[in-house]
């Protein structure tokens, strides 16, 4: 198959609106006519609200761990490198768990998927909190990781769920925002729990705080999976109702109102579905991609607390208080990043001439979409890996403590963008699979993470600070050449696999991989 030019996509582009406005003038139906989602926009925020909330919890679950690492390995006795090995297991499972889940979210729901997340994550927090020695504390934190490590893949179904792709980069802002608040507030607070009541207070506090969460959750958060509530105007299974959605069906029941719609039936999780994203030719290139990155970026945040207490005399307090410039840094770059990956789609849809439908179905297989994310990419990128260099020379000299910690700031920033970019493009890949593509995610970069952060010690002792994370400054920006294969390539791989899936569903159109 012939890879299309830029003059191609532009013919398709244009096409492609007069066959829109053709549409839009017809009394035909058409989907290009039918509102992609029923929910108002007062409710699309408090849903987007709810899924950042719910993906702040992964993240904080690990780094409020951080500032007791030193104090846990006091108290169990243990060294400083097994302690790392309970950070190395939390990251398998952050990136295992996803790929059952994530399965289950796009079959039976959003809601059954959060409650099992939720319940199985409050009961390890308790036993974690009542635990007295390393293997206790190593195999807990694999079941709080299990757990809590989908809600970051569910978030990004229900954006997909509720917002098109013209939207879809500021939603996924504002969800990664909360996923990232973890690095600014979760040290700051283990950092506290951990130096006046103990590293104990650590997990007592995140039960209660998981279990704050899920009240309001039950009461009111609706069911959004497409696959079961279609627009929102399918009502879910009774037992997959909120409280408010309940008593309204119940309402309309006495009124003599009711609703009929063919429901599928369970099946066990298959994480075969993600691995076959996992290994598809572009989500391949960008997941090993962004895999790099965030290996390099946990390789930062998990080398803080030894380096920093060795090197500067800090306690487990003033430990959190320092990871404050990384989170805010990264909180702002998720938000603003978001309001950039939206203009630059309007941008090049723009000069493509290419139709731009706020609330409605959006095709995009004649739409360059790979190069309308990943071009914002490149400037993060290199600003990522050139502070990660300085933060590590700073470290090597021994420049006072402002210094590296400014430098955090600035990294907070700049990876935070690239991640979120790289997680706006796979819902605009696979956006009736988000939770599952957003699994794949989670699966390569939390393996690669893990990896990296067994191994950032043996690095550190042997290459030195500087020499260090120089090396993984390189090994970051050398991704570079790979997004820009997936730019120049994607549109085709893309095609070729819509053309593939198409064929397998016996000729029947599918919006899978083109929305």
């Amino acid at each position: 198959m012939a890879e299309p030019t830029e003059k191609d996509l532009e013919s398709a582009a244009a096409q492609d609106a007069n066959n829109a406005g053709n549409r839009h003038g017809s009394s035909g139906p058409d989907v290009a006519e039918v509102d992609y989602s029923v929910f108002t926009e007062s409710q699309r925020r408090y849903i987007v609200f709810m899924a950042s909330w719910a993906g702040f919890f992964s993240p904080v679950s690990s780094q409020i761990y951080f500032p007791a690492l030193n104090t846990l390995a006091e108290d169990l006795h243990v060294t400083s490198s097994l302690i790392n090995l309970t950070l190395t297991s939390y990251m398998i499972f952050q990136g295992l768990s996803p790929m059952f889940i994530g399965d289950f979210a796009d079959n039976a729901g959003r809601r059954p998927a959060y409650v099992v997340c939720f319940t199985l994550y409050i009961a390890a927090n308790i036993a974690l909190a009542l635990q007295s020695n390393y293997a206790a504390l190593f195999v807990l934190r694999c079941l709080q990781s299990a757990g809590i490590s989908t809600t970051i893949a569910l978030s990004a179904g229900v954006v997909s769920d509720v917002a098109t792709a013209s939207q879809r980069g500021s939603y996924m802002g504002f969800v990664t925002a909360g996923s990232l608040l973890g690095p600014s507030i979760g040290p700051v607070i283990g950092g506290l729990l951990a130096q006046y009541l103990g590293w104990r207070a650590i997990f007592w506090f995140l039960a209660i705080f998981s279990g704050t969460f899920m009240i309001p959750f039950l009461i009111f958060f609706p069911e959004t999976a497409r696959g079961v509530v279609g627009d929102g105007s399918l009502p879910p299974q009774k037992w997959n109702m909120s409280l408010i959605s309940y008593l309204k069906s119940r309402k309309a029941r006495e009124e003599g109102i009711t609703s009929d719609s063919s429901r599928k039936k369970l099946s066990f999780p298959n994480p075969f579905q993600t691995l076959s994203i996992v290994f598809q030719k572009d989500t391949s290139i960008i997941l090993f991609s962004n895999a790099v990155l965030f290996a390099g970026f946990y390789d930062v945040s998990a080398s803080i607390p030894a380096i920093y207490r060795d090197l500067y005399g800090l306690d487990d307090l003033q430990i959190g208080l320092c990871y404050i410039p990384f989170g805010v840094g990264a909180t702002i770059a998720s938000i603003g990043n978001g309001k950039f990956l939206d203009f630059n789609y309007r941008r090049i849809a723009k000069n493509l001439n290419f139709p731009m439908v706020k609330n409605r179905h959006t095709d995009l297989r004649n739409f360059p979409i790979e190069k309308a994310r990943l071009e914002i990419a490149f400037p993060l990128l290199a600003i990522g890996s050139l502070s990660i260099l300085v933060f590590g020379w700073f470290l090597n000299f021994g420049i006072h403590l402002a210094a590296p910690t400014t430098i955090l700031f600035l990294m907070g920033m700049s990876l935070t963008g690239a991640f979120n970019t790289v997680s706006t493009l796979l819902v605009d890949l696979y956006p009736e699979q988000a939770a599952k593509a957003t699994a794949a995610n989670n699966f390569v970069r939390c393996l690669l993470g893990a990896g990296a952060t067994a191994l950032i010690d043996p690095m550190l002792n042997a290459m030195g600070r500087g020499w260090c994370y120089s090396f993984i400054a390189f090994v970051m920006l050398s991704t570079s050449p790979l997004l820009l294969l997936v730019i120049r390539h994607g549109p085709r791989w893309r095609e070729e696999r819509r053309v593939k899936l198409e064929a397998r569903n016996g000729g029947s159109d599918t919006r899978a991989n083109n929305e």
